[in-house]
C-alpha cells in the first residue's frame, strides 16, 4: 500500500467499499433516469408524433436559421475575446504601471459581473436595434477576460531564461513577446483555450434573452407554438437542440485537437531522412583513424621533433 502527497491509498477494505458505493450509486441514478422516462413516456412525451414534427420543412428550416445564427455570434465572439485577451494580457504584463492597473481593473471588473448582466447592459445601453452584436460584444468581454488571465499563465510559465537570452540577442520587448513568449504560452495553454472558447460556444444560448434568434430561441418557438396531441413538444424539442449543441461542441474540440498535433508535429516533426543514421564524417576521432591521422598531411605522428 502506497502513500500520495494528498491522499492515503485506500487498504483492500476500503476499495471494496468504495466499489460497493459506486455500483449502488450507479444503480441509483439509473433508476431516477428510468422512472423519469417511464413518466414521460405515459404522458405522451415520447409518442412517434412528438418526433414527426422534425419532418416539416419549416422547423427544419428554424433549425438551421438557429444554427447558422448561432455559429455567427460564436465565430464574432471568439475572435473579439482572443484578441481582447491578448490584449488584456500583455497589458498586464506591462511595466508601466497604468496601463498595468487599468488591465487589471478592467479584467476583474468583468468577470465580476454576471455574463448575462452584461449582453443585457449592451443591448439596452447601446446596441438595442442590433441583438448579435450586443450578444457578440458581451460574450467578448466576459471571455475575453478569462481568455486574458489563461495567456497570462501561460506567458509566466515560459522559463525565465528564454526571456533573457532573447534580451541578450538584442530583441526589444515587443518582439520577445510576438516571438518567443506569446507561441509558447499559446501551445502550453491551448487546451484551456479550447475549453473557454467551447465555453462561450455554449453561452450564446444567452442570446435568447435579448430576443436574438439563436438556436435555443428558435427551440423556444417551435416548441411553444407547435401542438401535438393536446402538448407541446418540449421534451423531444429539448433532446434534438441539445444533441445538436453537443455536435457543435463535440466538432469544436476535434478541430482544436486538430490543431494542436499540427502545432506538435511543427514544433519536434523529423523528417524520414533526419531520422536515418548519419554517415561518419572524416575529420571526427574515432570514425577515421587516429587523432593525428584527423589532423591532415602537414602533421605527422611523430610529434617529438
Amino acid at each position: 500500500m502506497s502513500a500520495s502527497v494528498l491522499y492515503d491509498a485506500p487498504g483492500p477494505k476500503a476499495i471494496a467499499r468504495n466499489r460497493v458505493y459506486a455500483v449502488l450509486g450507479t444503480l441509483a441514478v439509473l433508476g431516477v433516469v428510468g422512472v423519469s422516462i417511464a413518466r414521460l413516456a405515459e404522458k405522451g412525451h415520447f409518442a412517434p408524433e412528438m418526433w414527426d414534427i422534425f419532418n416539416y420543412a419549416g422547423i427544419r428550416q428554424n433549425i438551421a436559421d438557429g444554427v447558422v445564427s448561432t455559429l455567427k455570434a460564436f465565430g464574432i465572439a471568439a475572435v473579439g475575446s482572443l484578441v481582447l485577451g491578448v490584449v488584456l494580457a500583455v497589458g498586464r504584463l506591462s511595466d508601466h504601471r497604468p496601463v498595468r492597473w487599468l488591465a487589471t481593473t478592467f479584467i476583474e471588473v468583468f468577470r465580476s459581473i454576471p455574463l448575462l448582466i452584461t449582453i443585457y447592459a449592451v443591448w439596452v445601453g447601446f446596441l438595442t436595434d442590433h441583438s448579435m452584436w450586443a450578444l457578440a460584444l458581451g460574450l467578448s468581454l466576459y471571455n475575453g477576460c478569462v481568455q486574458a488571465e489563461v495567456l497570462r499563465a501561460g506567458i509566466n510559465s515560459v522559463p525565465r531564461g528564454q526571456r533573457e537570452a532573447a534580451y541578450a540577442l538584442g530583441l526589444r520587448k515587443t518582439q520577445v513577446m510576438t516571438s518567443v513568449l506569446m507561441p509558447q504560452a499559446v501551445r502550453a495553454m491551448m487546451p484551456t483555450i479550447i475549453s473557454q472558447l467551447v465555453v462561450t460556444l455554449k453561452d450564446t444560448s444567452l442570446g435568447f434573452i435579448i430576443l436574438y434568434p439563436e438556436l435555443l430561441y428558435a427551440a423556444r418557438l417551435i416548441a411553444s407554438n407547435t401542438q401535438v396531441n393536446g402538448q407541446y413538444p418540449y421534451v423531444s424539442t429539448i433532446i434534438v437542440i441539445g444533441v445538436i449543441y453537443v455536435a457543435m461542441c463535440l466538432a469544436l474540440s476535434a478541430l482544436a485537437n486538430w490543431i494542436e498535433r499540427r502545432g506538435r508535429r511543427a514544433k519536434t516533426g523529423i523528417g524520414p531522412a533526419a531520422a536515418a543514421e548519419p554517415e561518419e564524417a572524416p575529420g571526427v576521432l574515432g570514425h577515421t583513424g587516429t587523432a593525428a591521422d584527423d589532423l591532415g598531411p602537414h602533421i605527422t605522428k611523430d610529434t617529438r621533433s
